[in-house]
C-alpha cells in the first residue's frame, strides 16, 4: 500500500516543499549580491556595518526557532508557512525601498525572525509524510532549494543589478514569495489524514507505517529531558560549527570572486553559481545512497572533512592563484552541502516524535548562531586583514571540529 501511494506523495509534496524553501533562501542570500553590487556604496555602509548586516538575519533566526517549530508541530505547519511566505516576501521587497541603514538593520533582523520556523517546520512536515527509507531523499529535495536557488539567483541577480540596480533586484525577487503563499495554502496538507487525494485505506497504511518506525526509539518524557541529552547537545554544537563554514562561504563568496582581477558583477554571478551546481549533484547522490544503505553518519562527516581540507589548502596557496583557489572553493561548497539530507534524517530517527520538532528547532537555532558567527567573523577577518586567508583557516577549523563531533554524536547511525 505504501508503495502504491509513493509516487503521489513525491509528485505532489516534494515540488511545493522545494519551491517554498527556495523562495526563503532567495530572500536571504541575495543580500550578498546587493552588497557587492552597489548597495554598500549607495547607503555609505562601512565594512563593519556590512558584516553586521550580513549576519544580523541569523540573530533573528536564532531567537524564534523553537516557538515557531512547536507551533508547527502542535498546531499547523501549513498555516505558519503561509503567513511566513507573505511576510518575508514583503520584507525582502521593502529592502529595496529603504535609504536608511537603521531601517535596513531592522528589516534584516525581522526577516530572520519571520523565516526562523520555516526550516524545522518543513522538516517536521516531511517527517509526517515520508518513511525512514525515503526521508533522507525527501529532506534533500527540500534543502536542495538552498544551492539550487543560489545557482540561478547568482546569475539572475548579477544581471538584475546591472540592468535595473540593486533596489529593483530586491523588489523583483521578493514578490514571488507573496504569490506562492496562496499556491502553498491550496496544495499543502499538514498530515495524511487531511489529504483529500488519498483514500482512507491509504491514509491509515501510511500513518501506521510511520508510527511503527517510532516503536524502536526510547521514549523521552519532555523537551527538557530531550534538550539535556548528550546526542542533542552534540548535534547542536556540530551544526553550529558546520554552519560557520557554510554561511561564511555563502555570504562572502560573491565578494571573494568580485575581488579577482578583471571581475565584474555579471562574471561574479556566473562563477558564484558553479559551487552550487556541484552541491546539487552531491546532495542528490549522497541522499540516494544514504537511504539505500539506511545509514547516516558515514554520509556526513567525510564530506565535512573534505570541506575543511579544501579551505585549508586555499589558505596555503594564498591569494595569487585565483583559479586554483576557485576550484578548491567549488569543492568546499559541494562538500559542505552534500550531507544535509542524511543529517536531518538522522535527527528525526534518533528522537521520539513527541520531542522531534523542538529538537530540530533547537539544533537549527544553534546552526543560526553558527551562521551569524560565520557571516560576521568572515567579513570581519576579510576587512581587518585585507585578504581572505584568515577566513579560510577559520572555516577549515570549524568544519574539522564539526566532522569530529559528528562521529561522536551519531555512533549507531
Amino acid at each position: 500500500m505504501i508503495q502504491t501511494i509513493a509516487r503521489q506523495r513525491w509528485v505532489r509534496l516534494i515540488p511545493i516543499a522545494f519551491i517554498t524553501y527556495s523562495l526563503a533562501y532567495l530572500d536571504r542570500a541575495n543580500f550578498g549580491f546587493a552588497a557587492a553590487g552597489g548597495m554598500a556604496a549607495d547607503l555609505k555602509i562601512t565594512p563593519a556595518i556590512s558584516s553586521l548586516l550580513s549576519s544580523l538575519f541569523f540573530l533573528g533566526y536564532f531567537f524564534f526557532q523553537v516557538p515557531g517549530a512547536l507551533y508547527a508541530a502542535n498546531k499547523s505547519a501549513k498555516q505558519l508557512i503561509f503567513w511566513s511566505l507573505i511576510l518575508w516576501g514583503g520584507l525582502a521587497a521593502a529592502t529595496g525601498m529603504i535609504s536608511n541603514v537603521n531601517l535596513l538593520i531592522a528589516i534584516r533582523f525581522a526577516l530572520g525572525v519571520v523565516e526562523s520556523a520555516v526550516m524545522p517546520a518543513m522538516i517536521i512536515f516531511l517527517s509526517r509524510w515520508f518513511t525512514k527509507a525515503e526521508r533522507s531523499r525527501a529532506n534533500t529535495f527540500l534543502i536542495l532549494g538552498n544551492p539550487a536557488t543560489i545557482l540561478w539567483m547568482s546569475i539572475v541577480s548579477g544581471y538584475l543589478i546591472k540592468s535595473v540596480g540593486w533596489r529593483w533586484m530586491f523588489i523583483i525577487e521578493g514578490i514571488p514569495a507573496i504569490i506562492w503563499a496562496f499556491f502553498w495554502w491550496k496544495l499543502a496538507d499538514d498530515k495524511p489524514r487531511d489529504a483529500q487525494w488519498l483514500t482512507e485505506d491509504e491514509k491509515v497504511a501510511l500513518e501506521n507505517q510511520l508510527n511503527l518506525e517510532q516503536q524502536g526509539i526510547k521514549p523521552v518524557k519532555n523537551y527538557a529531558e530531550a534538550f539535556k541529552s548528550k546526542t542533542v547537545i552534540l548535534l547542536c554544537l556540530q551544526y553550529a560549527l558546520w554552519s560557520i563554514g557554510v554561511y561564511g562561504f555563502v555570504m562572502w563568496l560573491p565578494s571573494i570572486i568580485n575581488a579577482a582581477p578583471d571581475s565584474n558583477i555579471v562574471t561574479t554571478g556566473w562563477l558564484t553559481a558553479v559551487p552550487f551546481l556541484l552541491a546539487c549533484i552531491a546532495m542528490l547522490a549522497t541522499s540516494y545512497f544514504s537511504d539505500k544503505m539506511l545509514t547516516r553518519k558515514i554520509f556526513v562527516w567525510p564530506f565535512l572533512l573534505i570541506g575543511a581540507i579544501a579551505f585549508y589548502v586555499s589558505y596555503l596557496i594564498g591569494g595569487n592563484h585565483f583559479w586554483l583557489s576557485f576550484i578548491l572553493l567549488v569543492i568546499a561548497g559541494g562538500a559542505m552541502y552534500a550531507p544535509y539530507g542524511p543529517f536531518f534524517a538522522a535527527i528525526t530517527e534518533v528522537l521520539p516524535k513527541n520531542v522531534a520538532a523542538g529538537a530540530v528547532a533547537l539544533i537549527n537555532s544553534f546552526g543560526a548562531l553558527g551562521s551569524f558567527a560565520g557571516a560576521y567573523l568572515v567579513g570581519y577577518l576579510n576587512g581587518t586583514t585585507g585578504s581572505f586567508s584568515a577566513a579560510y583557516i577559520f572555516m577549515a577549523g570549524s568544519l574539522l571540529l564539526s566532522a569530529l563531533i559528528t562521529i561522536l554524536a551519531l555512533k549507531k547511525h
